[in-house]
């Protein structure tokens, strides 16, 4: 019982004093890191630090992004019921429990096969049943259909035209843009057919998406 306790109390404080100070204020977004158990999705070896403000390595050198930046990106994608939302990036899968909590239907891209196995056993665990973990390279899109959210969970030196095509009129992007040592977390709307309006969210660093589109450098 008190192993259930401390866990709560850890919780209660990563929300307190990590993510509330971050600006996310929105009561269902708070409420749902009380619903969706992270530790639950964080490997056995990393198992105390669930809580902790820090970005926790998963296999091939993926990590989880940090709790309060998570937390932050579902806010600023104030998803609906209806949403269809596309992620690329699965990792340990609990970004897809969390999209999947608020949307209505999750289809997740991870391109490491152990990661996506573990991800698909982490959420049939946690009992969500509309997320779709897939194996592949998400890093410039995936597949032909459109979605309303599209959430990149690694970072990348520019936003691929593929991927923002993948919007639909309405739709909004997440991505963590840029190369160290600043990048900028930014919220990409898209507003009419092929025009999109983006905004710098919050300045951070992330661990680079696995064959993220490079940029030439070498262009005459």
């Amino acid at each position: 019982m008190e192993h259930a306790q401390n866990l709560e109390q850890a919780r209660f404080n990563m929300v307190e004093q990590q993510i509330r100070p971050w600006e996310v204020l929105d009561q269902e977004v708070l409420d749902l890191l009380f619903v969706v158990k992270r530790e639950a999705f964080v490997p056995a070896a990393y198992q105390a630090l669930a809580f902790a403000d820090l970005e926790i390595p998963l296999a091939a050198g993926a990590t989880m992004l940090a709790p309060k930046i998570e937390a932050r990106l579902l806010q600023e994608l104030g998803l609906k019921k209806t949403d269809k939302v596309l992620e690329i990036g699965t990792g340990s899968g609990y970004m897809a429990a969390l999209l999947a909590a608020r949307a209505d239907q999750v289809t997740t891209v991870e391109i490491n096969p152990e990661l996506a196995k573990t991800a698909k056993a982490n959420l049939a665990q946690a009992g969500v049943s509309n997320v779709s973990v897939e194996t592949g390279d998400g890093a410039k899109g995936w597949g032909k259909e459109a979605y309303d959210v599209i959430v990149v969970s690694g970072s990348l030196p520019f936003l691929p035209e593929s991927l923002l095509k993948q919007l639909k009129v309405g739709g909004r992007l997440v991505a963590i843009v840029g190369d160290l040592p600043v990048m900028e977390a930014q919220l990409v709307t898209c507003t009419a057919e092929g025009t999109y309006a983006s905004v710098n969210l919050f300045e951070t660093v992330a661990a680079p998406l696995q064959n993220a589109p490079q940029r030439d450098n070498f262009r005459f």
